[in-house]
């Protein structure tokens, strides 16, 4: 037993390093307890497998600076089965899943169509304004320190929204 325990420890250390995705220093902050996914399942695919993803961010505010940086360090690795994948962005307040990527940007503006109440759902203390088209649902949340945009292909529920709305509640103060 006592040659186990060094081993896992081995183990976990290395799947922790080598599976990281090289993304950015995670900065100490605790991502909860995340660990990756070692089962090898044969259809998965893995984040290195997928191309660098361009994202097109907003130039960063005062306020995304002070903001961001907690969201994106607890953002986890992997988002209901899809991997985490390298974006090519201006800022590093972009994030993304699976391909099709389920994409995060942090300190977005104002969405052009909030109006006070309409089309607003609450997650998990999250309050969203929610955008469908044909191309994607675009998710922005609207009470926090900064504005939260996640896209959805059109073909994905809100599951994800669902996941983030806990990260974006226990990183984001609400404004």
């Amino acid at each position: 037993m006592a040659v186990v325990v060094p081993v896992l420890v081995v183990v976990l250390v290395l799947v922790r390093v080598v599976g990281d995705d090289g993304g950015g220093d995670d900065g100490g902050t605790d991502d909860g307890g995340a660990v990756a996914d070692v089962s090898g399942g044969a259809g998965q695919q893995r984040a290195e497998d997928l191309p660098v993803l361009p994202v097109e961010v907003p130039p960063p505010t005062p306020e995304a600076d002070a903001a961001c940086p907690a969201l994106m360090g607890a953002l986890p690795l992997d988002l209901l089965g899809e991997p985490a994948r390298l974006v090519d962005s201006d800022t590093p307040y972009a994030a993304a899943w699976g391909d099709p990527a389920v994409v995060l940007v942090c300190g977005v503006p104002q969405p052009e169509g909030l109006d006070a109440g309409a089309g607003l759902l609450q997650i998990n203390e999250v309050t969203w304004f929610v955008e469908q088209s044909d191309e994607a649902t675009v998710w922005t949340a609207v009470d926090r320190a900064v504005f939260v945009r996640v896209t959805l292909p059109p073909d994905v529920d809100s599951a994800p929204v669902t996941v983030l709305s806990d990260v974006l509640a226990d990183t984001l103060p609400p404004r």
